[in-house]
């Protein structure tokens, strides 16, 4: 009765903006979930790392739509329609704020934190419209943590603590590169080797290739002493 009212006395132009207007602003629903990740109840300990799950829900949208842009046609630029979620204490201490853009019909945001100190807590949950006035959403959340002290004892599985004594990753790719430092170093060890032996042989300075060649010309002469002595003795036999 109230939007008949004030469609009433418009133009067909002026209503189906108003109408069009109307069914592009979101109306939303606010759910929300406590966990602790990889446990098998519900419940949450002093120290946990709990998540609170916020599911936000378009009920304005159907099944598979998705929203689209802003209404505000005298807006500078076209605006993607976002969401504020805030959760805080009730004395306004902020614990997680994110901004989150997702255009699905219903889209969930994970908030992560350490859970406080045995008791009972309760937070407020806010969900605020990057846009539009007067859709905020606000709820409570109720958590209780508990004493890890009534935990049953962690006991390691026998295959577990032999896992512990296998090189990790990182070990092995360290262990390799070690190998490969040590084998290079021995391949410079025997090249230097081979360079101390290559030095072993040198080239003869010209004095000693000097001396070389007068101590064969010496033995030369003396080579050709020897045959002049031998003649002779032989000439002698055959003059007799």
């Amino acid at each position: 009765a109230k939007v008949a009212k004030m469609l009433k006395g418009m133009d067909e132009d002026k209503k189906k903006d108003i109408i069009k207007c109307r069914e592009i602003i979101p109306r939303i629903s606010v759910e929300t979930k406590i966990f602790v990740d990889d446990d098998e109840d519900n419940k949450v300990y002093e120290g946990d790392l709990c998540t609170v799950q916020v599911k936000v829900n378009r009920e304005n949208l159907k099944e598979g739509e998705k929203a689209g842009l802003v209404h505000a046609p005298h807006f500078p630029f076209p605006k993607q329609e976002a969401w504020w979620i805030i959760l805080g204490t009730k004395e306004g201490k902020i614990i997680d704020i994110k901004k989150v853009a997702k255009a699905e019909k219903e889209f969930t945001h994970d908030i992560k934190f350490l859970a406080p100190r045995t008791g009972a807590y309760n937070f407020d949950l806010h969900v605020l419209s990057n846009s539009y006035i007067g859709i905020d959403q606000q709820t409570s959340v109720e958590i209780e943590t508990l004493d890890p002290s009534a935990l049953p004892e962690y006991k390691v599985h026998p295959d577990d603590a032999e896992l512990d004594d296998e090189p990790t990753l990182f070990e092995e790719m360290l262990n390799a590169h070690n190998v490969e430092e040590d084998s290079d170093d021995e391949d410079s060890d025997s090249d230097d080797d081979d360079d101390d032996e290559d030095e072993g042989i040198r080239e003869l300075s010209a004095a000693e290739r000097k001396k070389m060649e007068l101590q064969k010309k010496r033995q030369a002469a003396a080579g050709d002493d020897s045959d002049d002595d031998d003649d002779s003795s032989v000439e002698e036999v055959y003059a007799d």
